[in-house]
């Protein structure tokens, strides 16, 4: 087994065969965002739960990489953009593959958007840092949406499984999408990607249970785990919130 596959393997737990992914990269497109002043102290509450990976910009990795768990992947994020710029669906790259590993990186992520009048260069930035990824023996997270003045609805079946199909026809190891909400067009999706898929979290949504259910029908559809930031950070109690979600994720196993 070649380098990158070996390190995407260790993105998932070993009973479940599913992962939980803290994204805490949000600081770079929306400012200081609620819940999230302080990365740290979300680091913090995570290092006592189940959760594989945590997601973070290089500057962030600097001040903060420390307390990632030597056991949990530690994820650098190669393209950014702010909800002020024009438009607001660009992601430029921000870090390099090779800064990233000297950061020690795990594995690296990266965010692009279809359905826009920059698609063309998102996809090849997604298709260049996947070879410089894996000439480096990582492993790179691709989080696909649809988003721009062609979409309508972000989370229309069609379009989730098409990002789907991007991902994997362009080398990504795990594919990161949001839930569709029709069990019977993702689980199609998911079972054709030779690469795993986890679904995001999205926004806040104000009814956490409600939430909960929904990632609930994401894995039993097929989905290999979930990516949740806002849904963790951003509510009263981010602590229980990760624990109630690795529980489901997990299951009995941990």
């Amino acid at each position: 087994m070649i380098g990158h596959l070996r390190k995407a393997a260790r993105l998932f737990h070993p009973e479940s065969r599913r992962t939980v992914i803290l994204p805490l990269d949000h600081g770079l497109s929306e400012g200081s965002i609620a819940g999230l002043e302080d990365p740290g102290e979300v680091l913090r509450a995570a290092r006592a739960l189940p959760i594989q990976a945590v997601v973070l910009h290089k500057g962030m990795t600097m001040a903060h990489g420390g307390e990632v768990r030597l056991d949990q992947s530690l994820v650098v994020h190669l393209s950014a953009g702010t909800r002020h710029g024009l438009p607001p669906y660009s992601k430029a790259l921000v870090c390099s593959v090779p800064e990233a590993l000297r950061l020690g990186a795990d594995m690296v992520s990266m965010h692009i958007n279809i359905g826009n009048d920059l698609e063309d260069r998102m996809l090849a930035d997604l298709g260049a840092c996947v070879e410089d990824a894996h000439q480096l023996g990582l492993p790179l997270l691709a989080m696909i949406y649809a988003r721009g003045g062609q979409i309508v609805n972000e989370t229309d079946p069609v379009l989730v499984a098409h990002s789907i199909r991007i991902g994997a026809e362009l080398g990504a190891d795990v594919i990161k999408v949001p839930y569709c909400g029709n069990p019977q067009s993702f689980g199609r999706a998911v079972s054709a990607c030779p690469a795993p898929v986890v679904v995001s979290g999205g926004p806040r949504n104000g009814d956490f249970r409600v939430f909960v259910r929904t990632l609930r029908e994401a894995l039993d559809a097929g989905a290999a785990g979930v990516c949740v930031g806002r849904n963790v950070f951003q509510q009263e109690n981010p602590a229980k919130a990760m624990q109630e979600i690795c529980a489901l994720v997990h299951g009995g196993t941990v």
